[in-house]
């Protein structure tokens, strides 16, 4: 993963430049979201030292929100609309992105995968969503 100032969000299909453009229709991963709040918390629990949160393998880092609040519901980031459709649940393969333990640490709070519902920009900034009616 790499560092970006921002991503093109296409509704519908995905991130401009992503694997998973145009992956599938309908497909319920089109972006991805990840707590850095959790991952200092992981890091804490399972002293970890000098990893990123981009090991994560999610698209767009966040703090201070409580992702798993916006699975079923439709919200708002920087004038992009996305709708929750589930945890981004995390794998085996977060033991070895992290440290052992981190699969079971992160149960539950793995992150949030979302469908793009308007196309727009997201620039690298503290990123709070609001939710849409």
């Amino acid at each position: 993963m790499i560092e970006v100032p921002v991503i093109e969000c296409v509704a519908g299909r995905g991130i401009r430049g992503d694997r998973y453009l145009d992956f599938k229709d309908n497909y319920k991963g089109q972006i991805t979201f990840f707590s850095l709040d959790v991952f200092d918390e992981l890091c804490t629990a399972l002293g970890v030292h000098n990893c990123s949160p981009a090991a994560a393998r999610r698209n767009v880092i966040t703090r201070g929100i409580d992702l798993n609040g916006f699975i079923d519901k439709e919200f708002e980031i920087q004038g992009v609309r996305f709708y929750g459709t589930e945890e981004s649940a995390p794998c085996y393969w977060m033991d070895r992105a992290f440290a052992p333990g981190a699969q079971v640490f992160l149960k539950g709070n793995g992150g949030l995968r979302a469908r793009i519902l308007s196309d727009g920009k997201l620039r690298s900034t503290a990123l709070v969503p609001s939710a849409v009616s």
